[in-house]
């Protein structure tokens, strides 16, 4: 399962979010987009050196992120279980139309113009 399935089903928890620059951010997940892109409500923020900061709404851009730490009572194993639809890595098969036309060509030795 990809890290940004796991995440989307993390919606209404309450997690840290700490970025690269150091900044934490305690938060709920009120959606994470395709790009990991996470969207917090009723946020903490905390810049090195300075005072803790309340936001309604906070934003973070997924390649800023360094790490998530997760509640204690999350069912893991649970949440990393994939329920998707599988992909199935056959080839497909061409159509029969351009076989004839491969045959063809062959049969003739190429396109002559």
């Amino acid at each position: 399962m990809k890290l940004v399935k796991f995440l989307m089903k993390m919606k209404n928890e309450t997690v840290t979010v700490e970025l690269k620059n150091g900044t934490t951010a305690f938060g709920t997940i009120s959606d994470v987009d395709g790009n990991m892109n996470i969207h917090l409500k009723l946020v903490k923020l905390k810049s090195k050196g300075k005072t803790a900061v309340a936001l309604e709404n906070f934003s973070v851009r997924g390649n800023n992120i360094r790490h998530i730490v997760l509640p204690d009572y999350l069912p893991i194993d649970i949440l990393l279980e994939d329920d998707g639809p599988r992909r199935a890595h056959n080839k497909k098969e061409e159509d029969p139309k351009k076989k004839k036309i491969k045959k063809e060509k062959k049969k003739r030795g190429g396109d002559e113009y």
